[in-house]
């Protein structure tokens, strides 16, 4: 399954030498209609990388023709001239294959800070877009994209987060993005392995219209939905360093935002993360971390399970700690905050040595 997978996309992966390592770094989505409706969703970070200020405004007129990405550079924080470096990377797509650079969506990933080799990439964008094909291109264009992955997806483990996600469904823009901001708020944005917010992060939603049939929205919806939850979780696993997928799991909140809140809270504190790479049941440091936030509860009325067993209730020590079997990947906190009806679950990972010597060491 890749992007090529619905009807009426093209695309391809190849190398242009922007990464030291000489693995493929530039990738093209082409979308060969007969619609060309799109949405996307970025990152709410306020330090923007040049291609994310493009695409958003590609994306404000609800029509994507193609996408070009790139690894081995973010082409953030590069000033006026990563601004025209990303309207030239758009315009060299568009030339090539006869379209407006307005339909053109640019997204980069990798160092902040350094401007992208432009006489490495501009060629790599022809050749490319020449080499797009429906056949083995989507998986092609998934490897170009990686940078700190081990396996290739549709987008890279989150030192930035690029996502192309295709449909051969009749639909507008604006049902485009209502689906996606959903989907979107329910799955991506409920990962959270260091609290770390990129200044690259890009969605995007293509549809090419070319199974010539309408969905029931609600249905695409669901669908759209556990596509972007299942990319999640393999992003989960795939996190740098990590060696436990942590599901946060908050129940019994006011509100599904006070356990959202509560949730990235336990998912952001270290000294739990570190105890949990380490395989300590440590559930005081799961209500210290909810403690610092401004959700409802009763301090005295929280209840925390590791991995099903109720090591705090009411407060204080319950169930016997030893009873915990931190030994599996997957580990699940639930917390009962016991303040309404509500629930969310946020993801993240450990804290390990692997993480911190992978990125230390990344840009090298």
């Amino acid at each position: 399954m890749s992007v090529t997978s619905p009807l009426g996309f093209r695309a391809a992966g190849v190398t242009a030498g922007l990464k030291i390592s000489g693995d493929p770094d530039v990738a093209v989505v082409l979308n060969d209609g007969p619609s060309h409706a799109a949405a996307a969703v970025f990152t709410s970070n306020r330090v923007k990388a040049a291609p994310v200020r493009w695409t958003e405004q590609v994306a404000r007129g609800g029509q994507v023709r193609a996408v070009v990405l790139n690894s081995g550079g973010a082409n953030a924080c590069t000033g006026p001239a990563g601004d025209a470096d990303a309207r030239l990377t758009a315009e060299r797509l568009a030339e090539a294959i006869s379209c407006s650079a307005a339909e053109i969506a640019v997204c980069s990933t990798g160092l902040i800070g350094q401007r992208l080799a432009m006489d490495l990439l501009l060629p790599a964008v022809d050749k490319a877009a020449a080499a797009a094909d429906s056949g083995g291109g989507g998986a092609a264009a998934a490897d170009a994209i990686r940078t700190t992955d081990t396996t290739a997806m549709l987008a890279p483990a989150l030192a930035t987060m690029l996502c192309v996600l295709t449909t051969d469904a009749e639909l507008s823009a604006a049902e485009l993005d209502a689906a996606l901001r959903l989907a979107a708020g329910q799955t991506f944005s409920r990962l959270d392995t260091d609290g770390c917010m990129s200044t690259n992060d890009t969605v995007l939603l293509l549809a090419s219209g070319a199974a010539g049939l309408r969905p029931d929205l609600a249905e695409f919806g669901q669908l759209l939905t556990g596509v972007c939850d299942d990319l999640a979780r393999q992003m989960q696993l795939d996190a740098e360093g990590a060696g436990k997928a942590i599901a946060i799991e908050v129940t019994g909140a006011a509100s599904e935002a006070d356990a959202i809140t509560a949730g990235r809270a336990v998912a952001r504190c270290d000294l739990l993360k570190c105890a949990i790479g380490g395989e300590d049941p440590n559930w005081g440091r799961v209500l210290a971390a909810v403690g610092t936030t401004d959700a409802v509860f009763d301090p005295d009325q929280l209840n925390v399970a590791i991995n099903g067993v109720w090591v705090c209730r009411n407060g204080f020590a319950g169930d016997d700690r030893s009873g915990v079997d931190l030994t599996p990947r997957d580990v699940t906190i639930t917390v009962d905050l016991r303040a309404g009806e509500h629930a969310a679950t946020i993801r993240t990972t450990d804290l390990t040595a692997a993480y911190v010597h992978e990125n230390s060491a990344y840009s090298t």
